[in-house]
């Protein structure tokens, strides 16, 4: 959901940072991946602009209910995950916010299901890999897609796999959704910017550790301890 990943840098702390991840970070590829970091630089010059635009634009009943559809289809997907980490509970937690919101809400436009009392989580195959204790390997940074360790680089294949919006069989009406999607996006970003631009010394390596706290949180479903691998709540790879 667009929420979800507009924390990734705004909720970013620096001196927790030093005591949840690991002394060093995995970077070998450090040259490319401050080249993609360009590349995508130079594409947010003109997408920057059309997320601005959307923003000041569109009604925040407009802006809401097109999160809630987006956000809506991956409780389907969310909830899948949570039961191949074997969160049963959560799973059908995630399961009926979609069918209540599919239906209730019309479509997920929406969110019914949270005014019930069910609360809304983002689960992805990046972090099944993790509780499955595949290690998070070396970051990346890609082009579009953005910061990703190994293990989310093939979850994130995993995840646009199963996105039911590919599957959309009318061309115009699915690269639209996609078009959508990815500007909404963008636009929840726009809070953070200013944040990168007045604490970050070097925006490559903020925007990198700052990625790289939040997923690591994310897997160990905000549990994670200062202790890391040793502490007995940590389970396998979770607290990283």
């Amino acid at each position: 959901p667009a929420q979800a990943k507009a924390n990734i840098l705004a909720d970013y702390d620096p001196d927790q940072e030093v005591q949840t991840t690991a002394p060093e970070v995995a970077d070998p590829l450090h040259g490319f991946n401050r080249a993609m970091f360009q590349v995508n630089e130079g594409i947010d010059v003109v997408l920057k602009p059309v997320a601005q635009g959307y923003d000041t634009a569109a009604p925040l009943p407009v802006k809401a209910g097109v999160g809630n559809f987006f956000g809506n289809l991956s409780d389907a997907w969310t909830s899948v995950n949570n039961f191949l980490q074997g969160k049963g509970s959560d799973g059908l937690s995630d399961a009926g916010r979609f069918l209540i919101n599919t239906t209730v809400g019309i479509g997920g436009v929406f969110d019914v299901a949270s005014e019930m009392g069910l609360e809304k989580r983002s689960e992805d195959f990046g972090q099944t890999l993790a509780v499955w204790g595949v290690g998070e390997g070396p970051y990346f940074y890609w082009p579009i897609i953005g910061p990703r360790t190994t293990r989310d680089t093939f979850g994130w294949l995993v995840d646009t796999y199963a996105d039911p919006v590919w599957y959309v069989d009318n061309v115009a009406v699915r690269n639209t959704l996609v078009g959508v999607r990815f500007i909404d996006v963008r636009a929840s970003l726009l809070p953070t910017d200013k944040v990168v631009e007045q604490a970050a010394f070097d925006k490559y390596n903020y925007i990198r550790d700052a990625y790289l706290q939040n997923r690591r949180s994310e897997i160990n479903d905000g549990k994670a301890k200062p202790e890391g691998r040793d502490d007995p709540d940590c389970k396998q790879s979770r607290c990283y």
